[in-house]
């Protein structure tokens, strides 16, 4: 590719002053002098469907909520958005002692009204969105995301391809949903 026709400034900014074509993906060359796509400069992610979804405004309206901790998005080569969410442990432990409901962490996010409880929020939350941008499944994590499962920077910000690594099987469970 050349640039684009009669858009000099946003040719400029896609391709720079080596010829190079800047997509927005980040890669890695194999030894063969292949190019693998591994990641997205800018955070998006993008359903089987082509849609294109922003999930960092998603998360944050999420965690507006009083009841969930962290959201993470996901859906890339996807037909819809699922979410791993981490609740706010604060509040889901005093409500359980509130309504004498004792159990670890992991038995308390199964809790039927626990589940419910977080449901209702994302369907707050989904309620602003289009219907492709809908998180359709989401799954309750039992501990909160660490630095030291490299889960977050140490500015606190969620890795999402260490996230998605770690939780591997989960995500795989929404594709097969």
């Amino acid at each position: 590719m050349k640039g684009y026709f009669r858009h000099a400034e946003t040719t400029a900014e896609a391709i720079n002053a080596e010829g190079w074509f800047h997509t927005g993906d980040i890669g890695e060359l194999s030894a063969d002098g292949y190019l693998k796509i591994t990641d997205r400069k800018k955070d998006l992610l993008v359903l089987s469907n082509g849609k294109k979804v922003a999930p960092q405004p998603i998360e944050a309206e999420l965690k507006h909520s009083d009841w969930i901790g962290e959201a993470v998005l996901f859906g890339d080569r996807q037909s819809t958005v699922s979410a791993l969410i981490v609740p706010a442990f604060d509040k889901l432990l005093g409500w359980a002692k509130q309504n004498s409901i004792v159990g670890s962490a992991e038995e308390l996010i199964e809790n039927a009204e626990v589940q419910k409880i977080v449901k209702t929020e994302i369907d707050k939350v989904n309620a602003t969105l289009p219907d492709y941008e809908r998180i359709k499944r989401f799954r309750l994590l039992p501990k909160p995301f660490s630095i030291e499962a490299g889960e977050l920077t140490p500015t606190l910000k969620v890795r999402r391809k260490v996230v998605a690594e770690n939780y591997a099987s989960i995500l795989a469970s929404f594709a097969r949903d």
